[in-house]
């Protein structure tokens, strides 16, 4: 094995590190019987932001781990919304363990809207980051 592919499977390595230590703080979270809040944002408001806030976090993390394993990037966007909707589908699951935490439907569903917008960001970048490429190489080849 060559200095490369050590290289490649340090970076895949802190990559995947780093999205297991994002799933380690969501459970974290989804374990506290009742998560502090500012006083001036509502319950339902903090909730559904965090739920979309840290789904879209960890599918940011887990299209970011999967950019170097040479899946196109349709099935890596797939396969990050379906690992985040997954994870989604065990955290409510774990919440009905909790004691004062119930398993929600419309919890999951802003975890999957959260995962998708995040997706679809990284998709908008990757696209414009292409075009910035491609006008900088025309510029440079005339």
């Amino acid at each position: 094995m060559g200095a490369a592919e050590v290289r490649r499977i340090a970076r895949a390595s802190w990559r995947w590190a780093l999205v297991l230590a994002w799933m380690g703080v969501i459970f974290y979270l989804s374990s506290q019987r009742q998560l502090p809040r500012p006083k001036e944002i509502s319950s339902e408001v903090e909730a559904i932001a965090g739920h979309f806030t840290v789904y879209a976090v960890l599918a940011t993390l887990v299209m970011f781990a999967l950019a170097e394993s040479g899946i196109s990037k349709t099935r890596r966007f797939v396969y990050a919304f379906a690992f985040a909707v997954l994870y989604g589908v065990s955290d409510e699951i774990h919440q009905a363990f909790v004691p004062g935490r119930d398993p929600d439907l419309f919890d999951l569903m802003v975890d999957g809207i959260g995962a998708m917008t995040a997706l679809f960001a990284w998709a908008l970048y990757e696209r414009w980051r292409t075009a910035q490429t491609l006008a900088t190489r025309s510029i440079h080849s005339k």
